[in-house]
Order: structure tokens, then C-alpha cells, then sequence
């Protein structure tokens, strides 16, 4: 964490306190998800397909045999793709919780870009255009370490350390 202690995020609205347990959906859903990923899961969703494999010749291949690997798998794809969503939404909006502190405590960033996620598209392809002008003007320098030098990140680090000494 930056200069804010770790108990400081936690009072933020409509963050919990306390580290209460997660909901019994949360729990659940994170528990299937981490088990669906797993080596397991994938073998015995293998072995699944083999033992109907098998057994198509038995049940003379018919429709109720067909029926019963498309249904299953109908509804398993189905859940999947909720469970899915909620671990990309969780992702993205952890990268961007990450993107936001680091934007709030670097000097000289603009803090008109935290949750610029909630911007309008026309103000994102704005902001777009101007990041493409920027990106052209730092391909007109001859070197890529000309605009960013060794130099420049040692002195940086050496402000960072001095200043987390002195707030000691």
C-alpha cells in the first residue's frame, strides 16, 4: 500500500469491514470455479466423454443416447459461461482497482484518469486520441531510452526511498 495504512481501504464506501466470510454463493461459486480448473476436473470431464463414447455401440447409437451427452453438456456450457463472466469481471475490476492506486500515488500522473472506466466512449476515444498523439511524439525520438533514461528511473527511485525514510 502507499502512504494510507491497509485498514484504510477497508473503510472506503461500500467496502466491509471486519473481513467478514464471503456470502455462501461467493464461497460457492469460487470453489467450483477453482475445482472446474483443475487437472481433476478435466479428466473426469475426459472420462465422461470416453465411457459415452463407449457405450454408443451398446445403446445402438440413439437418439436418447446422443440426447443425454447434449443435454449434459447444454448444461454445463450454460453455467460455465455465468461462472466465467464473474471471475473476468472480478479480474478486470481488481487490475482496475490496481491501475487506480498506482495512478492516485505516482507525482506528476493525472488523477482525472482513475475509474476512467466510467467514462462515456466519445470521452474514452478522446482521451484515445490524445494518448495516440503522445505515442507519436515519443516515436520521433531517435533511441527508446532517450525519453526515458537509466538516469531518470535511478534518480526517481532514490526520491521514492528518501521520501519513505523521512515519513518514517
Amino acid at each position: 500500500m502507499t502512504a494510507r495504512s491497509k485498514k484504510d481501504w477497508r473503510r472506503a464506501p461500500g467496502v466491509k469491514a471486519g473481513g467478514s466470510s464471503p456470502p455462501l454463493l461467493e464461497r460457492l461459486a469460487r470453489g467450483v470455479a477453482a475445482w472446474t480448473g483443475s487437472s481433476l476436473a478435466f479428466a473426469l470431464a475426459l472420462a465422461v466423454v470416453v465411457v459415452w463414447g463407449v457405450t454408443g455401440p451398446i445403446f445402438g447409437f440413439s437418439d436418447t443416447w446422443q440426447l443425454v451427452i447434449n443435454t449434459g453438456t447444454t448444461i454445463v456450457t450454460f453455467l460455465m459461461v455465468f461462472l466465467i463472466q464473474r471471475s473476468q469481471n472480478k479480474d478486470a475490476q481488481a487490475a482496475q482497482l490496481k491501475l487506480n492506486e498506482i495512478v492516485a500515488a505516482v507525482q506528476g500522473a493525472s488523477n482525472r484518469l482513475v475509474s476512467v472506466e466510467d467514462l462515456s466512449e466519445d470521452d474514452l476515444r478522446t482521451l484515445h486520441a490524445f494518448y495516440e498523439k503522445l505515442a507519436a511524439e515519443a516515436k520521433r525520438d531517435v533511441s527508446l531510452t532517450e525519453s526515458h533514461s537509466i538516469e531518470e528511473a535511478e534518480a526517481r527511485h532514490r526520491a521514492k526511498t528518501l521520501k519513505k525514510r523521512a515519513a518514517r
